[in-house]
C-alpha cells in the first residue's frame, strides 16, 4: 500500500527496434510523488516527459511518446516491467529516441529492476479506480472496464493462422504473476511484414534474437516458443505497458478483445476525456502499525482499599 521507487541506480545498452542502433538506458530512484519520468537526454541538454495518453504520437510498431520537441519510442515493455513489478516513482534517462527492444519481451526489464531492488517509502500509493463500467469499442475490437480492487486482465485475440487461431488468458495482474506468467512473452511478427518492414527502412533492429517471427505454418525462431501460448501473453504485457502511460496505477477489471497500441491510447483518451464519470482518485489505506511485542509492564501495587491492618495477635 504504500509508494516505491528503486533502492540503486542500474543501466544497460542495447539495440533500438526502429533504427537498429545501440542505446544507453539508466533507471534511476525518485522520491514520492514523481511517477515515471523520462528524462530524454541530447547534445542539447536533457527534456524531462511524464507519460499521458495525449503525448502519445505514434502507435504503429511500438508505443510513442513525444511533447512536440522530442519523442521516445517503444516505451511499452519497460512501463510494463514497472507496472507489473509495482513501482511507483522512477527516473528514466535515455541516451538516443527509443528504448532497446533487448528480447522482444520485459524479462530483460524485470531482471534490471530486480538488479537495482526495491524500496518502501513513506507516502501511500495513489490509483485511479474505475468506478462503473465501461464499454470502448471500434472496428470490432473493445476493452471493456469493471470495477475492482486490484489489476486484472481478460484478454482475447484471434488470428487467422495455424500456430495462433484464438488464445485467451485471464490473469490477476500482480508483481510475482507478471514475472512468471507475462514477462518473458516476446513481441511476434508474421515474416512477409518483416520482410517489407526492412525494405522501407524500418524495424532495423528487429530480427529473430528480439523477435517471434512466424511464416505461413509456423515459427522460425529455432529455440521455438516460451509459453505454448506466447502471442496472446505478449498482447496482455503490452496491455499492461499501454495502461501506464495514464500515470497513476489503474484499478480495475478489463476485459480485452484484439486490441493494439492504438486502440489502447484511444480507450485510454477516452477515460481521460471522461474520468468524472468512470474514474476516482483514491489514496490506498496504510497497514495499521504492528503492535509492539514487548511485555507490558506489570501494573503498581495498590493498596487494598476498606481494609486497615490489624494488630499482631501476643
Amino acid at each position: 500500500m504504500h509508494q516505491t521507487t528503486i533502492k540503486n541506480t542500474v543501466r544497460c545498452t542495447g539495440i533500438g527496434l526502429h533504427g537498429g542502433k545501440q542505446v544507453e538506458l539508466v533507471l534511476r530512484p525518485a522520491p514520492e510523488d514523481t511517477g515515471i519520468l523520462f528524462a530524454l537526454r541530447s547534445g542539447s541538454g536533457t527534456s524531462f516527459l511524464s507519460p499521458k495518453p495525449r503525448l502519445v504520437v505514434d502507435t504503429g510498431l511500438a508505443t510513442s511518446l513525444g511533447n512536440g520537441h522530442d519523442h521516445i519510442a517503444t516505451v511499452e515493455h519497460l512501463l510494463a516491467a514497472i507496472r507489473g513489478l509495482g513501482i511507483d516513482n522512477i527516473r528514466i534517462e535515455v541516451q538516443g529516441r527509443e528504448l532497446p527492444i533487448m528480447d522482444g519481451s520485459a524479462a530483460s526489464f524485470v531482471y534490471l529492476l530486480n538488479q537495482a531492488g526495491l524500496r518502501r517509502q513513506n507516502k501511500a500509493r495513489k490509483v485511479l479506480a474505475i468506478t462503473k463500467p465501461l464499454s470502448f469499442e471500434r472496428d470490432g475490437k473493445f476493452v471493456k472496464a469493471y470495477p475492482h480492487e486490484g489489476f486484472q486482465v481478460d484478454y482475447t485475440i484471434q488470428f487467422a493462422h495455424p500456430l495462433i487461431g484464438r488464445q485467451n488468458l485471464c490473469l490477476e495482474v500482480t508483481p510475482d504473476v507478471f514475472a512468471t506468467d507475462i514477462a518473458k512473452a516476446r513481441t511476434f511478427g508474421f515474416l512477409r511484414e518483416v520482410e517489407y518492414l526492412h525494405a522501407n527502412g524500418l524495424a532495423l533492429g528487429g530480427n529473430l534474437d528480439n523477435a517471434v517471427v512466424l511464416d505461413e505454418f509456423g515459427v522460425l525462431n529455432s529455440d521455438g516458443l516460451r509459453y505454448s501460448d506466447e502471442f496472446v501473453r505478449h498482447k496482455l504485457l503490452d496491455f499492461v505497458g499501454d495502461m501506464a502511460i495514464m500515470g497513476l496505477p489503474l484499478q480495475g477489471r478489463f476485459e480485452v478483445f484484439a486490441s493494439g497500441h492504438a486502440l489502447n491510447n484511444s480507450f485510454l483518451r477516452y477515460l481521460e476525456d471522461n474520468a468524472a464519470e468512470y474514474l476516482e482518485e483514491r489514496t490506498l489505506a496504510l497497514p495499521e502499525p504492528a503492535p509492539s511485542s514487548a511485555p507490558a509492564p506489570a501494573p503498581a501495587k495498590q493498596p487494598v482499599r476498606g481494609l486497615s491492618r490489624q494488630p499482631a495477635m501476643a
